[in-house]
């Protein structure tokens, strides 16, 4: 694909005074970059900064409060106070200096804020667990209103193009917008669509008055809500974009909220694991496993209003496109794939879609934010280290001999920062290129193909970088020696943990390793993608499946022999189950294997195993037999403690990352690669 082939997302298009380059917007996304007094950082400006190099059209910066006591998180940047101003105008000129439109998301998060933080809202309503909020006055509108045009103001002043108000989720102005909050009595009451929309309304012609009709004010709302009974339906949604239109707002951002848990609404490819609910809303688009699902929303606000309508929900640059072409978008929103590849709209712009790092979707990115830690990806280690991996990225001083041992994601990301830093590299893989991501793959059900791409991603890199790759082999200490590298980088995976106890060696005890060989042998036949079919057929594993270990990789095997027809129990030496998933993720997988009628025993003991089963002492004490034709163990992996010992003397430096350094997710492979790269 060329820019001849996509004219249409490189369109230039105009809103308000401003013109954006392109139809990519990056929509907001807190990162917890900022400092504990709401600053922005050297680490914020240069996050955005390449994100903008990297030729997105426009980037709606990252939700800042408009009072200092209504934060979302610890680490949000603020607009409430003068102070700001410096550190936000380094933010803009960042951006601006790439020729994108910088835009300034302002938040009051209303009942959705930090514990101890003023919990306020349209009335007394709390839809969660926890504090009621404190019913807004008039007064207190006022106040309100007034926050965000001085805020606007300083935006304007830091030299944002524009603003967003976000109105969506369960933030205060949604409390408003949305009957499930409003009960209110007053001209700001639920009586009316004018009455719901008139705070939102308000603030949006304040501050068209006090900076102009010319300065560009966006809005962020919920379209449509699901899992109440007074949820805004998406006729109420369409009629609300019309009147935010009415007083000003420039373009619209879409977005579907459900009540008790997000179900995926904002990520909506997640609405599929670990299944497809049956509830999941119709008015939605699925057909895609989540990509574009709240495009039918843009196109209900689309035949009411002239100003632009986006959205964001996993769309690609091909399908955004399509969407373009339709006049079903106006915009393409993306936030995730921008942080995977900063560089995507440039690498479309030149025909280079084969060297975009993708996103898997994993919500890595997602999980850390929600813990409070800074925002990271799975994929691209460079995030968040933006200055010490691009800006002050530097040719290695002394060109080397580099050896990479494995092929799995540690290795394959250090064989290709080292290259990309003029060393010499050669990797040698005694399997298959991935290590144990295929094998992933196959058990990730609708996200397969995401994995898959990565992989594909490195493969295309490996060539291009015109790193030699040898294959079907392992290295010995002999052939690492006779190879004479200057580096030796060993990332050739952890060791297989077994479960030791009576009986475990029996021919009803399959352990991981084991079936990661036999999928290893059936991979020489078929492709991940032909065996997730091929296994809802047949397996080598008995009906009656008892999971011995219940982190990600109990759960995840858990999640495909149920869809596969297996009856399976899960037991846990630990006390919480799915270590190592997101916490997004398990909100969804725990009703769903409750709803399976999925039998789960946490801090249990493995005692022995019999031609019945399993034998557990159950956490009250209780011995029982689980009846299994197949006890799968699936305990974590083991480091390779003594590797470095082995290959002690067969170079200069020699260092060991990845799972035979300390077994870890993907994302810590990925980033010991980077890391171990850029110190060679």
């Amino acid at each position: 694909m060329d820019k001849q082939e996509t004219p249409v997302l490189f369109q230039p298009v105009k809103f308000a005074s401003v013109t954006s380059k392109n139809r990519i917007v990056m929509a907001p996304m807190v990162t917890n970059f900022s400092n504990l007094d709401a600053e922005v950082t050297d680490r914020q400006i240069r996050y955005y900064a390449e994100r903008a190099r990297g030729g997105a059209g426009t980037i709606v910066v990252e939700a800042s409060n408009v009072q200092p006591d209504i934060r979302i998180s610890a680490r949000q940047i603020g607009s409430y106070e003068d102070r700001f101003i410096p550190g936000l105008s380094n933010v803009a000129s960042s951006i601006k200096s790439h020729g994108t439109v910088a835009l300034l998301q302002l938040l009051h998060g209303g009942p959705k804020v930090l514990p101890d933080m003023a919990c306020e809202s349209a009335s007394p309503v709390s839809v969660r667990v926890g504090q009621v909020p404190r019913q807004l006055s008039l007064s207190d509108l006022r106040r309100i209103r007034q926050a965000y045009v001085r805020a606007a103001s300083r935006a304007k002043k830091a030299g944002f193009d524009g603003v967003e108000i976000n109105g969506g989720t369960c933030h205060q102005i949604n409390t408003f917008l949305s009957r499930v909050w409003n009960k209110r009595d007053d001209e700001f009451g639920p009586q009316s669509i004018e009455n719901r929309t008139r705070f939102m309304c308000n603030i949006v012609r304040e501050i068209k008055k006090r900076l102009g009709k010319d300065f560009p004010v966006t809005v962020l709302i919920n379209i449509v809500e699901y899992r109440h009974p007074r949820g805004t339906t998406i006729e109420e949604g369409v009629q609300i974009a019309k009147y935010l239109e009415a007083a000003g707002a420039d373009a619209i951002q879409c977005r579907a909220h459900s009540y008790h848990h997000r179900d995926g609404l904002i990520q909506p490819e997640k609405m599929f694991y670990p299944e497809l609910p049956e509830d999941a809303p119709k008015d939605l688009d699925w057909s895609r496993k989540g990509k574009g699902a709240l495009v039918p929303l843009v196109e209900a606000v689309k035949k009411v209003v002239k100003v632009p309508v986006f959205c964001a929900c996993r769309l690609d640059p091909v399908i955004g496109e399509e969407y373009l072409r339709a006049g079903k978008l106006d915009f393409v929103g993306m936030t995730r794939r921008l942080l995977a590849d900063p560089e995507l709209p440039n690498k479309v712009i030149e025909g280079r879609l084969e060297d975009i790092r993708p996103c898997t979707g994993c919500l890595h990115c997602i999980d850390v934010r929600n813990k409070n830690q800074l925002l990271e990806c799975m994929v691209n280690a460079s995030l968040n280290k933006e200055r010490e991996y691009i800006f002050d990225f530097k040719p290695a001083a002394k060109k080397k001999r580099v050896m990479v041992v494995g092929g799995g994601p540690s290795g394959l990301e250090a064989a290709l920062v080292a290259r990309q830093r003029g060393h010499e590299v050669s990797l040698f893989e005694k399997g298959r290129i991935g290590g144990l991501v295929p094998i992933a793959a196959v058990l990730k059900d609708f996200e397969a193909p995401d994995y898959l791409a990565l992989i594909e991603y490195y493969k295309t890199q490996l060539k291009k970088h015109g790193i030699p790759v040898t294959r079907g082999k392992s290295v010995s200490v002999k052939d690492a020696g006779a190879f004479q590298p200057d580096a030796l980088i060993l990332a050739s995976g952890a060791l297989p943990s077994r479960l030791e106890i009576p009986g475990s060696d029996g021919k009803n005890v399959l352990h991981s390793s084991q079936l990661h060989k036999q999928v290893r042998f059936f991979m020489k036949f078929f492709s991940p993608l032909a065996l997730q079919t091929l296994t809802k057929i047949w397996m080598p594993i008995g009906k009656r499946v008892v999971i011995a270990g219940g982190s990600i990789m109990g759960c995840e095997t858990a999640d495909f022999l149920i869809k596969r027809g297996r009856k399976v129990t899960i037991v846990h030496e630990g006390s919480t189950l799915g270590e190592g998933i997101p916490i997004e993720d398990l909100m969804r997988l725990i009703p769903w294997l409750d709803k399976k009628g999925i039998v789960r025993y946490l801090e249990a003991k493995f005692e022995e195993v019999t031609a019945a089963g399993l034998v557990i002492t159950t956490k009250e004490g209780e011995r029982k037999t689980l009846p299994a034709d197949t006890v799968l163990v699936t305990l974590p992996y083991l480091p390779d403690k003594d590797i470095l010992k082995r290959y002690a003397g067969k170079a200069k430096e020699i260092h060991a990352i990845g799972n035979c350094a300390e077994p870890g997710l993907i994302y810590n492979a990925i980033a010991a690669g980077a890391r171990i790269a850029r110190e060679i």
